[in-house]
């Protein structure tokens, strides 16, 4: 599906989108933020779920729109346990041992904002497009089922395989663990594909 060029052109194209997110969390938390490299994968529909765990977890979505084809998605998934530490960190909080309130809902819609605007604000410049999020939608649960309804609501009706961009932030000062998922229909994936290949060029 992709070659070893198109790949490697994605995975720096991710890694500076995700970059810019790991720098605004980072100055949102006051902390250093470690961040793996993006990971592609080339995935069956049907094994999605190996790749995005089974803990209860907290997923803010964003439906990407602009000058690309719409339907693909970021979607920022965060543990339930990384969530507690993440909001107390940013509320004043300390109870770790606690059930997720209206207020660390409001608190995650608007880290998903800043970080998911610094992602695509970032990627987008390099392609010199405009590429803007959706307003966001929050679910709590386990994360392979959001990413089943996502796929649900797609038309992947001639294709058997998704690309996704999975990259790992972290904070040890705060034990907070999360990913950045980019999720392309395979419309927008093309365009991006061709954009950048003219780039290289």
């Amino acid at each position: 599906m992709l070659n070893s060029q198109q790949a490697d052109a994605l995975r720096e194209l991710g890694n500076i989108g995700a970059a810019h997110a790991a720098t605004t969390l980072s100055t949102m938390l006051m902390t250093n933020i470690e961040m793996e490299v993006p990971e592609i994968r080339v995935v069956d529909i049907g094994k999605v779920h190996e790749y995005v765990g089974d803990e209860p977890a907290a997923l803010v979505i964003f439906q990407i729109t602009g000058e690309v084809s719409g339907g693909g998605y970021v979607l920022l998934h965060i543990p339930k346990n990384s969530v507690v530490r993440l909001t107390n960190a940013m509320l004043g909080m300390t109870e770790l041992e606690r059930d997720l309130t209206e207020m660390d809902q409001s608190a995650l819609l608007e880290i998903g904002n800043i970080m998911v605007s610094a992602f695509l604000d970032a990627t987008a410049t390099l392609l010199s497009i405009v590429m803007l999020p959706s307003p966001p939608s929050l679910v709590i649960d386990m994360p392979h089922a959001a990413f089943e309804s996502i796929l649900a609501a797609q038309d992947y009706t001639e294709f058997n395989q998704v690309v996704i961009f999975k990259t790992e932030l972290k904070s040890d000062q705060y034990k907070i663990h999360s990913n950045l998922f980019l999720l392309p229909n395979r419309p927008m994936l093309d365009e991006i594909i061709s954009m950048l290949e003219n780039l290289m060029k």
